[in-house]
């Protein structure tokens, strides 16, 4: 078994060198679940917190266990995927979000609204992790980058635009329309993807073993081929996540931003995420996968130092809005080109390969999400210090990588 790979043996079946609008948007869709999930949420935590009888920071918790549910469940779904198919673990999946939907649709009380998010975490972690695998399935070369481009672009724009519709939601019938909106989007997603997708693992199925699966997942993180535009990734989705839920402490309690103030603050956070997805898909094939993530792990890091320096001189909410949109383009670049690095050079175990990708990805949501929620009282100097740390890491892990190549 050499460094570079832990299997490269082909697919049996010829891969796409192009991708249509209508696959890609269905990938989209799947994709973007679990964030639409969570994002959507956000404008309405006061008033569960209120119907619920407790705290906001107490029902902040439905974030927390959604986000370490799909980040545990997605190692299962990855090898079941590579065993029997992608079409079955889907289409349940799709099931047990809508399933899990309903449950906080009609809870009471905060224990069982995080039973429902947990249900809902353990179905939107197939769809999502799979989305990935899928792309590999069909895909390959600059159809592969371009379409987990577009694939990130979507997982970008959930958070930002669901928001402000979740703020609409709200305003006009409630909060458990939330959930009604998600339940029913999964449902149209589940029927788009039967007719248009199916079934697309073709290759060689690997055998369904725990041993072999844990030895799967040893293998890939020990490879430095996998494990450092792996990390890369998720440090940087550490810093978008710590971003998304320390801004609206940020900018309503510290900027007088309204709740329709803030939600056009994520609406436009998505307009530089997408600027920035297309940049990623031009930017690589003119010169090359690792110069374009360098580019994009140096803009990050110019981004999470200017928001560092608001924060210490007390800057204006202009300065904090600019600071977070060069975060937000380095971002963009570095999160679907790391993507499909990590994910290239593993054709047979792609479903686990996304998996374990997945699992450090949200697990750096979580973990930037805590920080930034924890690591120092003030938002806005705790965001900056999150932000800092993870693009400046990310860039020594990732130039590290140069070097020994």
């Amino acid at each position: 078994m050499t460094d570079r790979t832990i299997d490269t043996v082909a697919d049996t079946v010829p891969q796409q060198t192009s991708s249509t609008a209508l696959q890609i948007a269905v990938l989209a869709a799947l994709a973007s679940i679990g964030t639409l999930a969570t994002n959507i949420l956000l404008p309405s935590l006061p008033q569960m917190a209120v119907s619920l009888k407790v705290t906001t920071p107490a029902v902040t918790a439905s974030i927390t266990v959604f986000l370490l549910v799909f980040a545990l469940g997605q190692l299962l779904v990855g090898p079941i995927s590579d065993r029997y198919g992608r079409r079955i673990p889907v289409l349940a999946g799709f099931a047990v979000f809508i399933a899990g939907s309903i449950w906080c649709g009609v809870a009471t009380d905060l224990p069982t609204l995080l039973i429902g998010r947990a249900i809902q975490a353990a179905g939107a972690c197939s769809t999502s992790v799979l989305s990935r695998a899928i792309a590999r399935d069909l895909f390959t070369g600059p159809a592969l980058a371009r379409a987990l481009t577009l694939v990130m672009i979507a997982m970008a724009a959930a958070p930002g635009f669901s928001p402000l519709l979740g703020g609409g939601l709200d305003y006009y019938f409630g909060w458990r329309a939330d959930f009604v909106f998600v339940g029913v989007f999964a449902l149209l997603s589940a029927v788009a993807f039967a007719l248009v997708l199916g079934e697309t693992h073709n290759s060689t199925r690997i055998p369904l073993n725990p041993l072999a699966i844990g030895k799967t997942y040893v293998k890939l993180s020990a490879n430095r081929h996998f494990l450092v535009p792996a990390a890369t990734v998720a440090l940087i989705m550490g810093g978008l996540f710590s971003m998304f839920s320390a801004a609206p402490r940020i900018l309503i309690e510290g900027f007088a931003f309204t709740p329709i103030m803030l939600g056009l603050f994520f609406a436009g956070s998505v307009v530089m995420v997408f600027g920035s997805g297309m940049l990623a898909a031009r930017l690589a094939p003119r010169i090359g996968l690792d110069r374009a993530i360098r580019i994009g792990l140096w803009l990050a890091c110019a981004g999470s130092l200017a928001v560092l320096a608001v924060a210490y001189f007390n800057g204006s909410v202009v300065s904090f809005i600019g600071a977070v949109c060069v975060f937000l383009l380095g971002m963009g670049v570095v999160n679907p080109l790391g993507t499909a690095q990590t994910l290239s050079p593993f054709g047979t175990h792609a479903g686990a390969a996304s998996a374990l990708l997945g699992f450090w990805q949200m697990m750096g949501a979580a973990l930037g999400v805590l920080l930034a929620s924890t690591i120092v009282p003030q938002a806005i100097l705790a965001l900056g210090l999150v932000l800092v740390l993870a693009s400046l890491l990310a860039l020594v892990l990732y130039t590290m990588r140069a070097k020994a190549n």
